[in-house]
């Protein structure tokens, strides 16, 4: 295949996540293999760093949990006693309202001990998000990281509660990376199975109406995860479902969980303890499946009828819904949406149709698809870039990677974008309307300003010229180079509109 500048520079930026100096002339012998070459079984790159797997994490949640029931016990015994009690001598000055006794040290130990895991659970979340943006600064495979952030965003999760945010990291890197060239299925039964989906949509605490615990605990049914598994994850609001299929396939997922202390085998526990704990049937990656809690018999879901099989009920509606053709349809037409417009052209939303059909679900298969269409390749940029897409870029330009998490951080909450916390189980929003307007673009501008203020970059034009290559055209070309100073020129440079897009 000819050497194409110009096909590198649309490979790096709009299937990737922008150019590092030298990378366009290195790409541009073969701009399709060098994102062919990414499709592979084992999946995305991860971040690197130490960090808690899912299981290291559920023991700290547990422990957190439990830490935070002992404050709340000792919140109540410090509670000032009700108006009608009899009264007493003046007692000696109180502790703050809910807050222990500073006399008892054990619940002051208890209480700063909550406080400790929280903290440390909360900054260990915040520096696996700088090292995912590091590996987005760093990484020689630009479309696969793409790619990865695009599954993690469909099947989005938030760090805004703090219960899934506590797994967010664990739930990127272990259920959405291995997955997102595999078949989807596999992805997004991994994905709801996570403890950081079933947090972040309350289906731990969802309980079947007719279950042997229900009768103990009156808890209730919770349709969050049900819901947003069809409407959001699968098939779609318009794919032909009800709000009863949204109950049945509630009640199926009665039972999906995660671990807690309880579960933990104790010979000298009481036999009703332990035989609730007997059946909690553990799975991969911190689910649990807790049969007491299960609603049982046969469901009918769109239309077909599965009968009472526990966990594989569930199990074989998800992955029903996932190789739905509307499933097909509206996640080609998604995926179309992000890297290529808006708008997608219908020819592309097709493409990727027919790819995934044909495959039933191979997502590499649909990647292939999506590097091999014509439309991918139109020169003409017209998605603009989220804010982390942005700062990631621009670092990417200047062969440098975010160093702190802090102003990482910061940045991103100015712009609107906070690390790991998208606003709602849609994800965050993909469209120049969401991202382009008055007050965002100052915000962009700033953080320009201060970025290039930092930028240990000598020479502007040339940092322009190895980002955009091409598609660098004449006007920027000119400003960056009749530019005051170096700051100011890479100011330019970052706020042009062919540096804006991708």
């Amino acid at each position: 295949m000819a050497s194409s500048p110009t096909d590198a520079a649309v490979a790096l930026t709009r299937l990737g996540l922008g150019a590092r100096p030298g990378e366009i002339d290195r790409v541009a012998a073969d701009p399709r293999g060098w994102a062919m070459g990414q499709i592979r079984p084992q999946g995305a790159p991860q971040p690197s760093g130490q960090f808690a797997d899912t299981a290291e994490r559920v023991a700290q949640y547990i422990d957190y949990q439990s830490d935070a029931g002992l404050a709340r016990r000792d919140r109540r015994a410090a509670a000032p006693a009700t108006a009608d009690a009899a009264p007493v001598p003046a007692p000696a000055p109180a502790p703050a309202p809910g807050m222990p006794d500073a006399a008892d040290p054990q619940a002051v130990a208890r209480r700063e001990a909550r406080q400790a895991a929280r903290r440390d659970i909360t900054q260990d979340t915040a520096q696996e998000f700088l090292a995912r943006a590091q590996l987005g600064a760093t990484t020689d495979d630009g479309f696969a990281e793409r790619w990865a952030l695009f599954w993690s965003n469909a099947l989005t999760v938030s760090a805004a509660k703090f219960a899934s945010g506590a797994f967010v990291g664990q739930y990127e890197r272990e259920a959405v990376r291995p997955h997102v060239f595999g078949r989807f299925e596999d992805l997004v039964l991994a994905a709801e199975q996570h403890p950081a989906m079933l947090l972040y949509l309350d289906q731990a605490r969802s309980v079947g109406p007719d279950s042997m615990a229900d009768a103990r605990r009156n808890a209730g049914l919770n349709e969050n995860l049900a819901r947003e598994m069809m409407e959001l994850h699968t098939v779609g609001a318009d794919g032909g479902y009800t709000q009863g299929d949204v109950t049945e396939l509630a009640r199926a997922l009665t039972g999906w969980s995660i671990p807690a202390a309880r579960d933990q085998r104790q010979p000298n526990r009481p036999r009703r303890a332990r035989n609730m704990a007997a059946q909690a049937e553990p799975g991969p990656d911190g689910f649990v499946f807790r049969a007491n809690v299960h609603e049982p018999g046969a469901r009918t879901v769109m239309g077909k009828t599965y009968p009472a099989a526990g966990l594989a009920q569930g199990q074989a509606i998800l992955r029903d819904l996932a190789r739905h053709p509307a499933t097909a349809r509206r996640l080609s037409r998604r995926l179309a949406a992000h890297f290529v417009a808006d708008d997608p052209p219908p020819a592309l939303v097709a493409r990727l149709e027919a790819a995934w059909t044909g495959s039933g679900g191979d997502l590499a298969q649909v990647a292939r698809a999506l590097v091999d269409a014509p439309e991918t390749w139109t020169p003409q940029p017209a998605k603009i870039k989220t804010p982390y897409d942005f700062i990631v870029s621009a670092h990417r330009a200047l062969g440098s990677r975010p160093q702190r998490v802090q102003p990482l951080r910061q940045a991103l909450l100015d712009m609107g974008q906070p690390p790991f916390a998208p606003p709602s189980p849609e994800g965050w929003p993909d469209t120049a309307a969401d991202w382009a307007g008055p007050d965002a673009l100052v915000k962009r501008l700033n953080w320009s300003r201060t970025a290039a203020d930092l930028a240990q970059a000598s020479d502007p034009n040339a940092v322009a010229a190895a980002a955009l290559g091409p598609r660098l055209g004449e006007r920027t070309r000119l400003a960056v180079a009749r530019a005051e100073s170096r700051p100011e020129a890479l100011t330019l440079l970052f706020m042009s509109p062919e540096f804006q897009r991708r």
